[in-house]
């Protein structure tokens, strides 16, 4: 048990023959009381504290544990978030490669459409154009046969019966020969026709073009 302050003053000695001062012994007795109560006070303030520091390291353990779990479940979360975003990514990747891909075949198939199109197209108008070159020649030599025709109709021995000095020219012989220049009849005519036919039998053909159209040379006869 330890001694108060209390019980250091209460305390009694015996006296014996040539013993201490008894004065002297008290005024130690009294200074042992003062430091003793110094110690206990301090002392007691130690206890306190270390009272104190034990709250506070329990507290701190305490909240070390949390820390401590709260990072690892942080840990855990930022690893799943990591995870995710990775897989998110890696999605979205293929998907935009996949629409890449998709955008380039949709561009090649167009392109090659386009092409195909246009390679059609010339070669129908290379057809055309050579279709076109045919009938001009056609048209040519028709539109020659009969020039020649006609100049021969105009040099024939009736227009110079009709123009020469003699005897007087009726109506009806006049109304003849200008109907001989509008339909002739001679072998020049009818050789040239023949030429005619004969062009159109090698470089006529059948064009592929519904508007293109035959030139004709009588349109007036054919109606």
């Amino acid at each position: 048990m330890v001694l108060s302050p209390q019980d250091i003053h209460n305390k009694e000695f015996s006296t014996k023959l040539r013993g201490y001062n008894i004065d002297e012994v008290n005024d130690f007795l009294d200074q042992i009381i003062k430091d003793y109560q110094i110690i206990l006070e301090e002392n007691k303030d130690l206890r306190s504290q270390l009272s104190e520091s034990k709250d506070k390291l329990s507290y701190f353990n305490d909240l070390k544990d949390s820390l401590n779990q709260s990072i690892l479940v942080a840990q855990e979360a930022a690893d799943k978030v990591k995870s995710n975003s990775k897989r998110e990514a890696e999605i979205t990747n293929r998907e935009a490669q996949k629409k890449a891909d998709d955008i380039v075949k949709t561009a090649d198939e167009k392109s090659t459409q386009i092409l195909e199109e246009a390679s059609k197209r010339a070669k129908k108008l290379a057809i055309e154009t050579d279709d076109l070159k045919k009938n001009t020649r056609v048209f040519r030599q028709r539109l020659e046969v009969m020039l020649e025709s006609q100049l021969a109709v105009i040099k024939g021995s009736d227009w110079d019966h009709l123009v020469e000095d003699g005897p007087t020219t009726t109506y009806e012989d006049i109304e003849k020969v200008v109907g001989d220049l509008d339909n002739p009849t001679n072998s020049d005519v009818e050789s040239g026709n023949k030429q005619g036919n004969n062009a159109d039998a090698v470089e006529s053909t059948p064009t592929t073009d519904d508007k293109l159209q035959t030139v004709v040379i009588y349109p007036d006869s054919q109606k």
